[in-house]
């Protein structure tokens, strides 16, 4: 495969970095993490378009899920599993999967992303349908537990998207919707976790949080279906009552424990 479409693999723009005093590290480090929001920016079309078509599904009961290897398949299910404590969306509607099950969210498991038949039969063990989407996310473009994923799930008529760090790919190639965010080489040559996972961490920020948006899980600005997991969360669901009712904050915590949501509380006290 040629440089051309292997950027992600190319040599840092940096040298003798074992050399470099801490602070010159660290300055480096940032200097080439500021290149990337314009990057995303860029993309912001293909993202818009994911969005619009993930929303349209998941109305009509579809599922979004994300599958990946390494830190690709970590940040997946990092997005996943945040869906139901910050919008009260339920587990199953956002998932996420990796190479090498559950275990290898912790410790990598060996030669599971080279097997192209796993990401599908993944995704098969949850009843994939063309209800739902499938993205793709592996910055390479070339791993093949994702790339089988969705050459598989495009033949069956799935949406499919990926996000990747490579033009010209072979993921790129079944994905209905790629989106390719080039964020150039990395400060450790090859180092993927780096830029090309904060990439690939703005992207799935911005889908999740406008599918959420515009599935009606935010009032206003708020999370107003969050789940009260915590004494913190708790107190800023008084708080939003308190601002949007104009009580007290007694009332609104009476309140907001009786309903459990902030969205059940204001939808009982408009019913009134």
């Amino acid at each position: 495969m040629s440089s051309d479409n292997n950027i992600t693999e190319s040599e840092s723009l940096y040298r003798d970095i074992d050399k470099m005093p801490t602070r010159q590290i660290l300055e480096h480090i940032n200097d080439e993490d500021q290149k990337i929001v314009p990057i995303v920016r860029s993309v912001i079309p293909a993202i818009e378009k994911l969005v619009e078509e993930v929303v349209v599904k998941m109305r009509k009961g579809g599922r979004l899920f994300y599958i990946g290897a390494g830190t690709s398949g970590r940040l997946g299910i990092v997005d996943a599993s945040e869906i139901p404590p910050t919008y009260g969306l339920n587990h199953g509607f956002v998932i996420g999967l990796i190479a090498g099950g559950d275990g290898a969210i912790r410790k990598a498991v060996e030669k599971a992303e080279d097997n192209e038949e796993l990401g599908w039969n993944d995704l098969q063990a949850y009843g994939i349908d063309r209800t739902d989407a499938v993205v793709g996310i592996a910055a390479s473009g070339r791993t093949p537990y994702v790339i089988g994923a969705l050459k598989r799930a495009r033949k069956k008529n799935i949406l499919t998207a990926c996000i990747t760090s490579n033009p010209n790919t072979e993921l790129e190639k079944h994905a209905d919707i790629p989106i390719v965010a080039v964020t150039g080489p990395e400060f450790v040559t090859g180092s993927t976790r780096m830029k090309a996972g904060t990439a690939q961490k703005l992207i799935l920020n911005m889908l999740t949080t406008a599918v959420m948006i515009k599935l009606g899980r935010v009032k206003g600005n708020k999370m107003v279906h969050m789940q009260l997991t915590n004494q913190k969360l708790i107190e800023r669901g008084i708080k939003m009552i308190v601002e949007e009712l104009g009580i007290d904050s007694e009332k609104a915590r009476n309140l907001l424990l009786l309903h459990g949501s902030v969205n059940k509380a204001l939808a009982a006290m408009s019913e009134k």
